[in-house]
């Protein structure tokens, strides 16, 4: 055999054999593509086939609405105006009956000796905070009175002075105040008595009042 004759021989066997080589690879490469896809079949199906078929739920039952709903209850408004309520005081109390004849018109509580409201006069116990009234309306003095008292109550206070005035620049010279700070303070329970006050304390334009010892711990 000639020289090239056995080139072209071994050209055509090495062709031969990396054309049988590419065809492995080729099968192999589809082998592993397919492979891969049933794994991706088998993962994308596998919950379907783990819990069976899968029945969808029927709706609840909703009982129809048979109306507007009721509007909701201000319970803490209700409270808080309870709470007012409790506290406040009227101007219509007749408050004649429960004051002590004498000149001063003092008061005292059911319980409380007479003894208390003589040493109230003769200033045994020392004035601890005072609240002047001199030209406020009815209602803004009312006020001011309650919110002097629960704050006095609070402090722990024992002995309070409330001007009310002597009405000198009133029609008639009267004191539009002195009878309604006596119904008032006979109206609130931390009020255990009261009188007039001395003449070096404010005279019958003022009253020395004695308040309930407080429970506050």
């Amino acid at each position: 055999m000639s020289a090239p004759k056995a080139t072209a021989l071994a050209d055509l066997k090495e062709l031969c054999r990396a054309l049988r080589e590419a065809e492995r690879e080729a099968a192999a490469a589809a082998a592993r593509a397919q492979a891969e896809a049933a794994r991706i079949d088998r993962e994308r199906h596998l919950f379907a086939r783990s819990v069976g078929p899968v029945v969808p739920l029927r709706p609840p039952a909703r009982a129809a609405r048979r109306g507007p709903l009721p509007p909701p209850e201000p319970r803490q408004r209700q409270r808080d105006e309870a709470a007012v309520l409790a506290e406040s005081i009227s101007d219509e109390f007749d408050v004649e009956s429960l004051l002590d004849t004498d000149a001063a018109l003092s008061f005292r509580r059911r319980g409380v000796g007479p003894e208390v409201v003589r040493k109230l006069r003769r200033g045994v116990w020392a004035i601890q905070a005072q609240l002047d009234l001199h030209g406020l309306r009815r209602d803004e003095a009312r006020e001011r009175l309650a919110a002097f008292l629960r704050e006095a109550v609070r402090a722990g206070l024992r002995c309070v002075r409330v001007i009310h005035g002597k009405g000198n620049g009133s029609p008639g010279r009267e004191p539009v105040l002195k009878g309604k700070v006596r119904a008032w303070l006979v109206q609130k329970d931390e009020v255990i008595a009261f009188t007039q006050a001395r003449a070096q304390d404010g005279g019958h334009g003022a009253l020395i009042v004695l308040l309930r010892p407080s429970t506050a711990a």
